[in-house]
Formats: C-alpha cells, structure tokens, sequence
C-alpha cells in the first residue's frame, strides 16, 4: 500500500499542481471545503486554473483567496452570489464563468467520476443553460446533453479518515465532496481526525480509500457563511 498520509497542505500538494490545471474543490458554502488545501494551492503559484466548484467562497476565505491572486481563470459553478470579486472579475470579463444547475452540476461531476461522457436532462431546456448544446426528444419531452466532468486535481474535505484513505462526512460536506473524490485524477484529503486501519465502521465509510491518493490532518476555522439572527424583543 502506498504512503497516502502527508503531514501538512503544502507537501500533500507537492508535485501536483501546475499552470492551466482543472481542479475540483469541495464544499457547500462555506461548509465541507478544503480550506487548507486551498491555501496551500495558492502557495503553489499555479495560475490559469479551471475550478470546478459549487460556489466561489467569499472574499477573504475559501476559493475567494485563489481569485485574490488572480490564479482562477475559469469557475464551472451553481451559485457564486457571495463574493464581490467574483462579480466584479466578471463583470470586467476578467474571469470566465460557466453557470450550471445546481443538480446538473452534481450529475456532471458524479457522471464524470463514473466514466460517463455524457447524459440528457430536462432541467435548463429552454433557457441560456440550453444555448449551444445538444438536444433529443424522449417521450415527447425535450432533453439537452451535458457532459461528464473530470479534472486533474480534487481537493476535498472529510470529518474523519483512516491511513488508507477510507473516509467519513458530517451531513451538508457530505453534498459534492464524495463524488469529487471520484472524478480527479489525483485525489487529496484533508481531514480533522486520521485514524488507524480498522478503527472506522465500514458501513459508515462514505468514500473508500480507492480513490483518495494522499491525505492530511488538519485544523479548520468553519466560517458560517452568512449570520442571520433575530432581533431580541423588548420585554
């Protein structure tokens, strides 16, 4: 079995990274995102990178540090309402975006991971997702094609892994980073617990550690991503 357990972000990267890369990048929000990982690819000075991500973090944290430095060329994204770089990159035609459903866009990566090239879905037929692609009638309903993602690189977050690189996800982590871990060519983890073989329940294990090349424990910050609360009521 080969070594998979690194002791940081920087050298669970080594030798991975390079210009014009795809990158997957985990997480819900704020919520399951590899944040370390993140930091230690924008150390890595790789630019002209393609991520594939749910949502762009926000200014300060998260994928928002990548478009900081400029090193993100393109998102293929669902939903990137938190952060104004983001918008203001975009608008300014400085970043290339390609906007995806948010089902279509778990499907894409998940089809991508299972070797599928490609697949037909109602959702978006009939609006600019539609523009451009393929289109075929089935039952008298009108489908269009999208395609399988893969990408050099994934980065993804657990709650808890093993040496071997069998892991765990807490609840909403759980939305895009399994399927993440099947769909790049490369897959690193990094973790808030590593255990020995054997301690986690195999019934419990969300990704087996087929397809996870390195791992690292670390310490996360877990922002929430935006604070909502309700104003106390006078007595």
């Amino acid at each position: 079995m080969p070594h998979k357990v690194f002791n940081d972000a920087h050298t669970a990267l080594a030798g991975l990274t390079f210009d014009a890369m795809t990158v997957m990048s985990g997480g819900f929000g704020l919520c399951g995102i590899p944040e370390n990982l993140i930091l230690a690819l924008r150390d890595s000075g790789a630019r002209g990178i393609t991520v594939i991500s749910n949502n762009a973090g926000v200014d300060d944290f998260g994928l928002g540090m990548l478009l900081r430095t400029r090193q993100i060329k393109r998102m293929v994204s669902s939903y990137v309402g938190e952060n104004k770089e983001f918008e203001r990159q975009y608008l300014a035609k400085e970043l290339e975006l390609e906007f995806n459903p948010q089902g279509t866009l778990a499907e894409r990566i998940r089809a991508g991971g299972a070797g599928i090239a490609g697949f037909y879905t109602r959702t978006g037929v009939g609006t600019l997702v539609a523009e451009g692609k393929e289109h075929k009638d089935f039952g008298g309903q009108t489908y269009i094609l999208e395609t399988g993602l893969v990408a050099d690189l994934s980065i993804i977050k657990a709650w808890k892994g093993d040496r071997e690189g069998n892991l765990i996800f807490r609840k909403t982590a759980r939305n895009f980073n399994p399927m993440m871990a099947t769909a790049g060519k490369v897959c690193v983890a990094e973790v808030e617990e590593i255990v020995e073989i054997g301690a986690l329940d195999p019934d419990a294990i969300h990704t087996p550690g087929i397809y996870v090349d390195r791992i690292v424990q670390s310490t996360f910050e877990k922002r929430i991503e935006q604070r909502t609360v309700r104003k106390r009521e006078s007595a």
